[in-house]
């Protein structure tokens, strides 16, 4: 990487928790000069402006619990114990995003939708890309014949998907992260007795 590659890199690392913390208005440029100790020139020398440094701390932030989600369904062997994994994922998840300040998606997702719409529609590609590999991997499951036929692949993806986002909000806005323990072992409930073949 370049110098200005790795200042680039460093400015979106620091500043991804601050924006997923404040949300996108209330991140002025003054927090981001003191977090990172660049001047305005420096910020601006990266980004065109502040929207375009949130798109891409949005990404780092996504992407960086993405990366973990995939590196734990890649520890299961068959198609329904990677299913498995996503809600062994999510059991820990209160503690993995803490000192992030929570979920980017949920974070984002909500603040951007009454801010900001490049941001918002970002949110919305990446959340149709989480369904799509959800139902995928539903689909992988019932190919395998491990669970049955019957099933929506879509419509689970969806079911999974939205117990895991209210747990992570209540979780967060509760400080008690019983409440994703509980869809995580909910989510193997389902996947255990109602879907196996």
């Amino acid at each position: 990487m370049s110098k200005s590659e790795k200042t680039k890199a460093f400015i979106i690392e620091t500043v991804a928790p601050i924006f997923n913390k404040n949300g996108y208005s209330a991140m002025s440029l003054s927090k981001i000069t003191e977090a990172t100790g660049l001047t305005k020139g420096a910020i601006y020398g990266h980004f065109q402006n502040k929207e375009e440094l949130a798109i891409d701390a949005f990404r780092y932030s996504v992407r960086r619990v993405l990366k973990d989600l995939n590196k734990e369904v890649s520890l299961g062997k068959k198609p329904i114990d990677k299913l498995l994994r996503i809600a062994s994922f999510y059991e820990t998840y209160y503690q993995y995003n803490k000192e992030f300040g929570g979920c980017p998606i949920l974070n984002i997702g909500v603040d951007s939708n009454n801010q900001n719409t490049g941001i918002a529609d970002l949110v919305r590609f990446y959340n149709h890309k989480i369904l799509n590999q959800f139902s995928l991997l539903i689909d992988t499951a019932k190919n395998a014949n491990e669970i049955k036929k019957s099933i929506n692949s879509l419509v689970l993806a969806k079911r999974f998907f939205y117990m895991i986002e209210g747990a992570v909000y209540m979780s967060h806005i509760m400080k008690d992260e019983s409440y994703l323990i509980d869809v995580s072992e909910t989510m193997k409930l389902i996947i255990n007795q109602d879907l196996k073949q």
